[in-house]
């Protein structure tokens, strides 16, 4: 008789720590640009608006390529078009050592979300092909770690990094984007080797355990299907994905705009570089514990739009709590409690599509969701970047940024009644 938990822990440490580190490095060299960007702006002219808009046109690629990405993953298997992914951007990521004004930024930027869209719901397209919907929420929280760890670890080494200021000729801001490119380009040699694409290909689990887990997921598929929009085009638009992806959007929002100015912000009060890294990792440990708490609540009440809500609202209240202090300790007070509840949201939302989508509608679905969520990603940021500008302090950026991702899931709650009919159109399990 197969041990279910066996062979789930079994997948589990096969995919789960290959995959966190993957997304480790992705939202590393995502958002290291935050940190390049306390003497990369001054060496190279760029103006707080200017670098919000280029740290923001990343998401503009990166939300055309995503539906496409995921269509081609779900043909080729996950193993080739992950490594492809990982390959690409760790190599253009490399390049913004080249950067020399706002004109090259702007592409730079632009070519690293071409090359690195459709990781993120690629990984999240894959795990639904290996764990049971019981398991995804504690599954989803351990692989969305990664996000807040990529800070915890990165910005304390970030900031050392920037005092090799000088070495072979070279600035600070460059050594950090070599240092945490080369890592991407390896690990994507070693997703070839480990990742398999499907369960039944899986010669590395016992003949009556791989036959377990294909007939589970099998079953599992059939009983989606039944709700499933039947093509890649449907699913694309179907109202309970575009739903999804707003609600998306408004946490997005809050978490880029915060992510890419937090060490500026932290800046203003004189620490020195080193000390920038270690402060503002503050936020994300605490979102390593909000991460946990909402997957394991969305698993055992089955509540999955409403951990989502809930997580959105609270760090919406945070941000705003944030800006009424001008003092350093009480403003990373908030922050950090704001963090707490940042991703809190990520475990429970991305097990909702995996109710009602299967297969090619699946793959596009996730895609379609989280470009539609990543057009915050250059919002945020802009956003933030402009009002700074315009204002002299973030705390216009900080309300402002609050203020959209509560919208959006203020919006749901008043129509709860049809959106959580559908967001719910098959059964928690």
């Amino acid at each position: 008789m197969v041990q279910e938990k066996a062979v789930i822990s079994k997948v589990a440490w096969r995919f789960i720590p290959l995959l966190i580190t993957c997304a480790f490095l992705a939202y590393l060299d995502r958002v290291n640009v935050s940190f390049a960007a306390i003497t990369m702006n001054a060496d190279i002219g760029l103006s707080a608006a200017a670098y919000g808009f280029g740290a923001g046109v990343f998401f503009l690629s990166y939300v055309l390529f995503e539906v496409p990405s995921n269509i081609i993953l779900e043909k080729v298997g996950a193993r080739r078009w992950l490594a492809r992914i990982m390959v690409t951007w760790g190599i253009i990521s490399l390049c913004m050592v080249f950067v020399r004004g706002e004109y090259s930024f702007y592409i730079l930027r632009g070519l690293l979300g071409i090359a690195e869209a459709g990781l993120y719901p690629g990984i999240v397209y894959f795990l639904s092909t290996w764990f049971p919907a019981e398991y995804r929420g504690r599954i989803g929280s351990l692989f969305w770690l990664s996000i807040p760890l990529s800070t915890v670890i990165g910005a304390p080494i970030s900031g050392l990094i920037l005092g090799l200021d000088g070495v072979w000729g070279l600035q600070g801001w460059m050594w950090l984007f070599i240092l945490e490119s080369l890592p991407t380009i390896f690990m994507a040699f070693v997703l070839l080797r480990v990742l398999t694409d499907r369960p039944a290909e899986a010669d590395w689990l016992e003949r009556d355990e791989r036959e377990w887990l294909v007939e589970r997921m099998a079953s599992e598929q059939a009983a989606a299907s039944q709700e499933s929009p039947h093509s890649a085009l449907a699913a694309i638009t179907d109202s309970r994905v575009l739903a999804m992806g707003l609600v998306c959007f408004g946490a997005v929002i809050i978490n880029y705009g915060v992510s890419f100015f937090l060490p500026t912000i932290i800046k203003g009060f004189g620490l020195s570089n080193t000390a920038v890294g270690v402060v503002s990792a503050l936020p994300y440990v605490a979102a390593l514990g909000g991460i946990m708490t909402f997957g394991y609540i969305s698993d055992k009440t089955g509540s999955r739009f409403g951990c989502t809500a809930v997580a959105i609202l609270l760090v919406a209240a945070c941000l705003v709590l944030s800006t009424f202090f001008d003092g350093l300790v009480l403003k990373m007070a908030a922050l950090t409690a704001a963090g707490f509840f940042m991703f809190g949201y990520l475990p429970a939302f991305w097990a909702i599509p995996q109710q009602f989508l299967r297969g090619a509608a699946l793959a596009s679905g996730i895609a379609a969701i989280n470009a539609i969520a990543n057009v915050a990603g250059f919002v945020g940021p802009y956003l933030m970047g402009y009002l700074r500008d315009t204002t002299g302090s973030f705390e216009a950026g900080l309300r402002t940024l609050a203020a959209v991702g509560a919208l959006f899931v203020l919006w749901l709650l008043a129509v709860r009644r049809g959106t959580q009919r559908q967001l719910r159109s098959a059964p928690a399990r």
